[in-house]
């Protein structure tokens, strides 16, 4: 429905007073749209957009993943008309070359678009948003140039005068940090449209149920209410952190999980086409009788994917209709769109998925979401584990109750004491903040220091070990008052072939410790053994994988 159409809330009304004024000024500080799911961020951003290109100027929206976003673009598209240009990965070198060309030329005034979509030459900029800004995909971390989309905003509106607006209802700690600093400012959406109530959410200790004798991947609370959303004709979403049938066939005599022979990764076994399959090189092998390393016949499944659950699902509910939505069946083109139109059609009575569905989706007749297992990524070995489990648990909790029907959540867990599980059943994201912030003050994580990350890759390893402990030891000699950590192998050690060593350098300046990695790069490069090894510097890195 186009945004005319619907008047603003008093909250919608004074962020949007506090955005037009920024508009107007020409102010480049950022500002922060910080508001529950469904409270109507996307009707703020067409406002916004509506007073830039009322003071001739253009606007660019960033959104996460514009496969994982179709409603926000037909909304853009259903008010703006032929003013919106959409980059997309999609879009071949002509067509993209095209489009690049046309925005230049001022024929269309809003780019709609992915991470890439910052750079797109639009002339008289007054405007950049950037949706969900928390979103781990805003940052390119494979192929150089490496960049966070998000700070390249802020520092391209910088350039121009032009405002930055930050959207989120779970923001990065590093956002928050710099809006109670004073260097961004906050607008807060804390109710949702029509007033309608936050999801109640209940938790489940999954050892509880073990104890009962249950061993079932659903609860019995999960699997009565499901069973009461289809006598409701209403809709369920699960959402499971992991794709595949199972994460990985385990021997249970001699302990060995099958493992690819490329990477120091365990196979997942894909029930569909019967194979072991790396998801990291695509590697693929039929599913064995008998173990390769002591060839006994005990093997078995270990682990829980979304192919296994669709499977049970089955079983327990034979005339259900239900969608998967992963990176398996996705791959098609256009296959985000038809997943979509089912739900939003009512032709699917269950959504399962991975983090796909905890994207920006709104489906009114959905009244229950399920989380299988809550705990998947707090379980990574890296310092945003807790903010990361925290963020997908609210943002997947927010896709229910998004109309008169109201809505329920149930989180499965085995750690229900951990803040980021507690706090998310409670919406509360204070007091997250506050908890979450006092561990990273006292490691010294962002917000309260700067990080680079330095990743060391070739097939000979111990070349690979050699020069990344000669590349620590000059950072050593020169980056006096930083924290070097490692060298060490990487969390997933080898890839393709290549083995994988780095180092964390952590310092609370940024200016000395680029200065200090820079002058260690020139130096170590004097004399370094370089042939068939690749040295990647990510600065300010999201993951430690």
């Amino acid at each position: 429905e186009p945004a005319k159409l619907i008047k603003p809330t008093l909250e919608q009304a004074l962020a949007l007073s506090t955005i037009e004024e920024a508009i107007d000024k020409g102010s480049s500080k950022p500002i922060l749209l910080y508001g529950v799911t469904g409270s109507g961020k996307t009707h703020v951003y067409i406002k916004a957009i509506e007073k830039t290109l009322f003071t001739g100027r253009s606007a660019i929206v960033l959104v996460p993943e514009l496969a994982l976003t179709p409603q926000a673009v037909l909304q853009f598209r259903a008010h703006f008309g032929d003013l919106v240009a959409v980059l997309h990965s999609g879009l071949s070198t002509g067509e993209r070359f095209d489009s690049w060309r046309q925005i230049k030329s001022g024929r269309y005034r809003i780019v709609v678009g992915a991470r890439s979509a910052i750079f797109a030459p639009v002339p008289n900029l007054g405007l950049i948003v950037v949706d969900e800004e928390h979103e781990p995909s805003y940052k390119q971390f494979d192929d150089p140039p490496l960049y966070h989309a998000r700070d390249v905003a802020v520092v391209r509106a910088r350039l121009v005068h032009a405002v930055t607006l930050l959207g989120s209802a779970t923001p990065a700690l590093e956002t928050f940090a710099n809006t109670l600093n004073g260097k961004f400012t906050c607008c807060q959406l804390t109710e949702r449209v029509d007033k309608r109530p936050l999801p109640h959410v209940h938790i489940v200790d999954m050892r509880e149920e073990h104890k009962e004798g249950r061993w079932s991947i659903f609860s019995k609370m999960l699997i009565e209410q499901i069973q009461d959303r289809l006598e409701r004709e209403e809709q369920v979403i699960l959402f499971l952190n992991r794709r595949g049938f199972s994460t990985f066939i385990q021997c249970t005599d001699c302990g060995n999980a099958l493992s690819c022979p490329h990477c120091s990764v365990t196979l997942n076994y894909h029930a569909d086409s019967l194979l072991l399959r790396c998801h990291y090189c695509d590697y693929r092998m039929n599913s064995p009788d008998e173990c390769p390393k002591c060839q006994s016949h005990s093997i078995g499944f270990k682990g829980t994917g979304t192919q296994r659950i669709e499977e049970e699902l089955k079983e327990l509910y034979p005339n259900a209709r239900i969608a998967r939505m992963d990176q398996d069946t996705t791959t098609r083109k256009g296959a985000h769109q038809d997943i979509f139109h089912r739900v939003l059609n009512r032709e699917a009575d269950i959504l399962l998925g991975t983090q796909m569905v905890a994207k920006g989706f709104d489906f009114p007749h959905v009244t229950l979401v399920g989380v299988i297992s809550a705990e998947t990524t707090l379980n990574l070995p890296d310092f945003r584990a807790s903010e990361r489990t925290f963020q997908l648990l609210t943002q997947v909790a927010g896709r229910t109750g998004r109309s008169k029907l109201g809505g329920e959540v149930i989180i499965q867990t085995y750690s229900q004491g951990h803040h980021s599980i507690t706090n998310a059943k409670t919406h509360d994201f204070n007091t997250f903040y506050g908890q979450e912030v006092a561990d990273r003050r006292e490691l010294g994580y962002p917000p309260f220091g700067r990080m680079i990350g330095i990743l060391f890759q070739g097939e000979n390893e111990p070349k690979v070990i050699r020069e990344a402990h000669r590349f620590s030891g000059l950072l050593k000699k020169y980056g006096r008052g930083l924290t070097i950590l490692g060298p060490a192998p990487s969390v997933i050690a080898r890839v393709r072939n290549q083995y994988r060593w780095h180092i964390i350098v952590r310092g609370p300046h940024s200016k000395h410790l680029r200065e200090t990695v820079q002058t260690s790069r020139h130096q170590w490069e004097r004399d370094a053994d370089r042939k068939n090894l690749h040295v990647k510097i990510d600065v300010d890195p999201i993951g430690m994988m």
